[in-house]
């Protein structure tokens, strides 16, 4: 095994430092981040960083990177308290990875990267109708990170927009029947397995 202390670590390029912690937490979920400006100007980001923060209320993190350069899903989030969450299927992959190209607060990359807006009821931001799991978020607070200047905002759930077909009995997403992807660092893609499910663990119901 391969012992990398910290020195070493800062003493790696920018790149590779970048590459390495980015992908040694694990696979993490690739998201979608749909939303509008005041202008009416709608946006879309791929994102890496959705976490579970609770489910009473329904709450939901998603981390943004310093507002060192104009961040159009961070002010458009802020500015009008919606936004949308939408999960990616293997279909999605290329189109969704070249969100993160820089457009011009002008250019909608639903447009330029071929998805279509949806606009479900009275929900004031655009969900992405390829999509297979949506969800409608209004911003309840966000939360300063000062040891890198970047930014957690909490949402709470208002909607999920979902085939039937997707929930298990005890209200399970199947991730697998729709495909849904999983992103490494910043730009490699896998797809899933479901390997087991388990009941509750308790201590006296240990398997071994």
């Amino acid at each position: 095994m391969n012992f990398i202390d910290s020195k070493q670590i800062s003493e790696f390029s920018k790149v590779y430092r970048l590459n390495l912690i980015n992908s040694i937490t694990g696979y993490k979920p690739a998201n979608l981040i749909g939303s509008k400006s005041t202008k009416g100007k709608t946006n879309l980001a791929i994102f890496s960083s959705v976490v579970h923060l609770g489910s009473k209320p329904p709450l939901i993190g998603i981390i943004t990177r310093p507002n060192t350069v104009p961040r159009d899903t961070y002010r458009n989030i802020v500015e009008s308290s919606y936004y949308t969450i939408n999960h990616i299927s293997k279909n999605m992959v290329e189109r969704a990875h070249f969100t993160s190209a820089k457009f011009s607060e002008d250019e909608s990359e639903f447009h330029h990267c071929n998805f279509e807006e949806e606009y479900i009821k009275d929900f004031n931001a655009p969900f992405v109708k390829e999509s297979k799991v949506k969800i409608g978020m209004q911003l309840v607070e966000e939360k300063h990170i000062d040891a890198n200047d970047t930014i957690l905002i909490v949402g709470e759930v208002k909607n999920i927009i979902i085939d039937k077909k997707s929930l298990e009995e005890d209200g399970s997403v199947n991730l697998g029947r729709d495909e849904t992807v999983c992103i490494s660092g910043l730009d490699t893609y896998y797809e899933t397995n479901k390997i087991s499910k388990y009941p509750y663990a308790r201590k006296d119901n240990l398997p071994f």
